[in-house]
């Protein structure tokens, strides 16, 4: 079977990356979201990073934004996605959220219909559980910004079958994307490892060791990192680095992954990054570091 319509579910920052990567490989992508708002918002999103990508891609032959927005169905419906051949959840990390989820796919989709989890931590098994198509439930963890990162982890889960991998397989070389397969464990291999990264990160600015910027340089200029930890943080989002190291620090019962306290104060105090024009840099004034968290943590 190949793949012809793909489902995405939530229009945020990685959905939308997921969908436009879809529609720039010609594929017939129907996003979905829970108000208009975040549609419109979706949509003036994608339409700009194509326009960025064709300015800076003038050498090389690139379709023009209107054909390519043309493949994008924007929907509030869960029904639209009947004739889906393949789904793409990337919903919140909060269970509750994706068990609801995934109970209304199951009920709506065909039956040769894939769902796959674009998760960082909740485990597929558990996903799975929530349908009736176990073998046909898989994760998929796309980096961040989708259409520029051309390696995927593939996660399989305990009653994932061979098939549904191949088929995931076949659909993310024909978004020019490489996959790197490996069986579930929680943070699967890239979050269980960069998840403790920022999370130690977060713990020196806490600590007043070094100021954001001496850090991040550090990990650029010594490592040659593209990004520093906390950078990377502001591009994931910290509200998703919260609650990816929350289900960690609940799957291991291990103090290592304990959340630090600054990145719960920041969470709480909305301050969830890019998205929110502050995070551990202001993004309303670029390359500013965002000291007053660390000044006034007590």
């Amino acid at each position: 079977m190949s793949v012809q319509k793909v489902g995405v579910v939530g229009a945020g920052v990685m959905g939308v990356g997921v969908a436009q990567n879809l529609a720039q490989t010609k594929h017939d992508v129907i996003l979905l979201d829970v108000s208009e708002e975040i549609l419109s918002r979706a949509r003036q999103a994608i339409k700009n990073s194509l326009r960025l990508q064709n300015f800076f891609k003038k050498d090389k032959q690139q379709e023009m934004p209107d054909v390519v927005m043309k493949r994008i169905h924007f929907t509030l419906e869960y029904d639209d996605f009947r004739d889906a051949d393949f789904i793409i959840e990337n919903a919140p990390e909060k269970w509750e959220i994706k068990q609801n989820i995934y109970a209304i796919l199951d009920e709506v989709c065909l039956d040769h219909c894939v769902f796959s989890a674009n998760t960082s931590a909740i485990p597929i098994t558990r996903i799975a559980s929530a349908t009736k198509r176990a073998p046909q439930v898989l994760g998929i963890h796309f980096m961040n910004p989708v259409p520029m990162k051309p390696v995927v982890e593939l996660i399989r889960g305990f009653h994932t079958s061979q098939q549904t991998i191949e088929l995931a397989r076949d659909l993310l070389a024909n978004m020019v994307k490489e996959c790197v397969v490996v069986n579930y464990a929680p943070g699967f291999v890239s979050n269980r490892v960069l998840m403790l990264a920022i999370n130690e990160a977060v713990c020196l600015l806490h600590e007043q060791v070094a100021p954001a910027e001496d850090v991040d340089k550090i990990f650029r200029s010594c490592f040659g990192h593209p990004m520093g930890p906390l950078e990377t943080a502001d591009l994931i989002g910290l509200d998703t680095i919260l609650l990816s190291i929350e289900v960690l620090y609940e799957s291991f019962q291990d103090s290592k992954y304990r959340p630090c306290p600054l990145l719960k104060k920041m969470v709480a105090a909305g301050l969830h990054s890019r998205k929110s024009g502050q995070g551990f840099y202001n993004y309303s004034q670029p390359s500013t570091c965002n000291q007053e968290h660390v000044d006034n943590r007590k």
